[in-house]
């Protein structure tokens, strides 16, 4: 197989407000793999807190390629994927990269869309939730408007108390839909904690996702046994081996194919997730259509999903998942089903 990457660099829409950082952009890298005239596409979106860049990435991609050319029968992704995370500890980004570009070849090769080879079916797909980042006011209520097509708004805490009241009160004053909390671990005392999410509770907001620091796994199943809302787990849970040791300390776990490596270990984390009594959430990063298309063809065998990466940047250049009144609709088209834009 031929590998290509070029980098790409993702413009939001808006500051993206987190509980310990504001961005305006996001550094990602597109893949190609092309084979028998078929060329599937991949990427790899690097938030700061993964730890990866474009440097990192085009070093693994490069050291990947020889393992890549190698490839006579793609179709071998048990063999191939396993190869390629061995070469080199983390860079959980860039495997994906290769692990969506693998797969949505396997798909276009077939002439199938991946949903319908894993026998997923499309209708049975969940709304998204559209994330909120933490914002001033009136910006806050700008994006409430923009988001008025979407039936769940996740909203990003995790700063100062105060801080937090003002974006719950903001959205309220502006829309009654339900809402998700992502803390993002900026909550460290497990009673103010509960004291927050009490609070939170009566205001509409159905679970809480990561609420104290990833570390903290104590701590956070004392608050699982108090909490009036589900606790649902973010940075506390990377890959596949991270997911029984959460069992008793949260309700659920989000998965996203930048931290595990791409599809093929999510279907497996859904899979040993389901089989602990753990509910399971499919989320993104900032990312384009490619990647955010790819999650989606796993949405129908999860409760909930956060796939709005694609609709928080300003230059996407792919064309992918549609939403019907903020439901993901699954496209019949081949492979993870993005078309580049200007190639359709």
């Amino acid at each position: 197989m031929k590998l290509r990457h070029h980098p790409y660099t993702l413009q939001l829409r808006h500051a993206f407000g987190l509980a310990g950082s504001t961005r305006t952009s996001t550094p990602a890298m597109l893949v190609e793999l092309e084979h028998e005239g078929v060329t599937g596409h991949g990427e790899a979106s690097m938030p700061p807190h993964l730890g990866e860049s474009q440097a990192s990435v085009d070093a693994f991609l490069r050291q990947a390629a020889p393992l890549l050319a190698a490839v006579n029968d793609p179709f071998q992704t048990e063999a191939i994927l396993p190869a390629l995370d061995s070469l080199a500890p983390g860079n959980t980004a860039a495997k994906a990269a290769v692990d969506l570009a693998l797969h949505d070849w396997i798909g276009r090769r077939l002439g199938q869309p991946l949903h319908r080879l894993w026998g997923i079916n499309p209708a049975r797909a969940p709304l998204t939730s559209f994330t909120i980042g933490i914002d001033v006011p009136e910006v806050v209520r700008a994006k409430v408007r923009e988001a008025a097509a979407y039936r769940i708004l996740k909203v990003k805490l995790g700063r100062d108390w105060a801080t937090d009241q003002a974006m719950i009160e903001t959205l309220r004053a502006e829309t009654a839909v339900p809402l998700t909390v992502d803390a993002n671990q900026g909550w460290r005392d497990r009673e103010d904690a509960l004291r927050r999410i009490t609070w939170l509770a009566a205001r509409g907001v159905e679970f809480i996702e990561q609420p104290m620091g990833r570390e903290q796994l104590a701590d956070t199943a004392w608050l699982r046994e108090r909490s009036p809302l589900p606790l649902y787990a973010d940075e506390s849970v990377q890959r596949l081996a991270d997911v029984p040791a959460l069992r008793g300390v949260f309700d659920g776990i989000n998965i996203k194919l930048m931290k595990c490596t791409g599809l093929r270990e999510a279907r497996q984390m859904i899979t040993v997730a389901r089989a602990l009594g753990l509910k399971v959430m499919l989320g993104c990063m900032t990312e384009t259509s490619c990647a955010v298309s790819a999650a989606a063809q796993l949405s129908p065998l999860v409760d909930w999903a956060d796939l709005d990466g694609a609709l928080l940047i300003a230059n996407d250049c792919f064309d992918g998942i549609g939403f019907a009144e903020g439901r993901i609709v699954l496209r019949d088209r081949p492979g993870i089903g993005v078309v580049p834009r200007g190639l359709a």
